[in-house]
């Protein structure tokens, strides 16, 4: 009988704690959003399954020497998972529609405004007493307005790596919102005739132009915001194998085979910070809500530019392209695209909301930078 009770005190069941099964409905739910509602699965799948084992009592998996805390410390805290997933997203763009409208680079430097609004909120609800965020903290959080998933991981893992796992669940949870969430926002700071608005056809990009670009772009936010070199050097760098066409191996694998790799890991990395003592507290709330705060006021900062624009250019541009600018590239050119067909059938924005979206990946990887210059030093 002594071993029958020794037996069952080493068993998960009996080891386990209320907070401990309530993240494990936690990660069951993030498994649900991805699998069910096609909520970001690449990334929701391995968090939702990495959130679930680092809440199993009694095998600290996510800490000393667990499998997820060695990927944690290898990819996370050095910021290399993320940097080869920006390397890899750069070989999937195609900077053409913002070079052909390059005024658009207007719309995804406004929507950051929401990154830089959200992170005094943060310090202004500590000063108040309302949360208790450090600077670091706050801007980790301000990061999520700029709606790129491993922007906001590399911010955070860098400067608030106690919030890790908030974060990323607030990112990529928005990342995946953002049919819900942009459209009310864009019909209520728009009217139906600036809606319907038709823009012109893009011009045909040289392809020297789409080499320089990332070469020109990469040398000249590095020497302003150096700590933005990382983000957008891999980026470019990206980028640039896919444009030059003579290394088509090595563009073909940072598209495919690596960035599907990294994905896996990072996933799991992220995951094994939601373990119950650190995801269950108050701040997690003010992150969650923060992070949809910082997140609208991107979205409707891109779109009252456009509106601003419009009144200093003879080109009209549909002011629902500017909600493009948060990044969550594609779907938040997807989105503008829906949006403005609904108000006229035959308006077709996508490759005209590329061109904010792309720079709204330029932009948050500069304000990442500024962060990071800024709450790091």
């Amino acid at each position: 009988m002594s071993q029958l009770t020794e037996l069952w005190h080493t068993t998960g069941l009996y080891q386990i704690s209320f907070p401990q099964f309530i993240m494990i409905l936690i990660g069951l739910l993030l498994l649900y959003l991805a699998i069910k509602k096609g909520f970001e699965p690449l990334l929701l799948i391995p968090i939702g399954f990495g959130g679930i084992l680092s809440n199993i009592p009694g095998v600290d998996i996510a800490v000393g020497t667990g499998i997820l805390h060695q990927f944690y410390v290898m990819g996370l805290e050095t910021g290399v998972f993320p940097l080869l997933i920006f390397m890899g997203v750069g070989a999937m763009t195609d900077f053409g529609p913002l070079l052909a409208n390059p005024k658009t680079l207007l719309l995804g430097a406004a929507a950051q405004f929401g990154i830089f609004t959200t992170l005094l909120g943060a310090l202004a609800l500590t000063e108040f007493g309302v949360f208790d965020f450090t600077l670091q903290q706050a801007a980790a959080i301000g990061i999520i307005g700029g709606a790129d998933g491993p922007t906001a991981i590399y911010v955070a893992g860098l400067l608030a790596p106690e919030i890790l796992g908030a974060i990323a669940v607030a990112a990529y949870s928005y990342m995946a919102l953002v049919p819900l969430i942009q459209p009310p926002i864009m019909r209520a700071l728009t009217s139906e005739t600036e809606r319907q608005i038709t823009m012109t056809q893009l011009r045909d990009v040289a392809q020297a132009e789409k080499i320089f670009f990332p070469l020109v772009l990469l040398i000249l936010v590095a020497l302003v915001v150096p700590s933005a070199a990382p983000l957008l050097g891999m980026f470019c760098f990206g980028n640039l194998m896919k444009e030059c066409g003579v290394v088509t191996r090595l563009s073909e694998t940072a598209q495919n085979s690596l960035i599907n790799i990294v994905t896996i890991l990072l996933g799991l990395s992220v995951g094994s910070k939601l373990v119950a003592d650190q995801f269950l507290v108050a701040s997690t709330l003010g992150i969650l809500l923060l992070g949809i705060v910082a997140f609208s006021i991107g979205t409707a900062t891109g779109v009252l530019m456009a509106k601003l624009m419009n009144l200093f250019s003879s080109q009209k541009i549909n002011p629902l392209i500017g909600a493009a600018g948060v990044s969550a590239v594609p779907m938040a050119a997807r989105v503008a695209n829906k949006v403005g067909m609904e108000a006229n059938p035959n308006n077709f924005l996508l490759m005209h909301a590329m061109g904010p979206n792309v720079a709204g990946v330029i932009g948050s990887a500069v304000a990442a930078g500024i962060l990071i210059q800024f709450a790091g030093g």
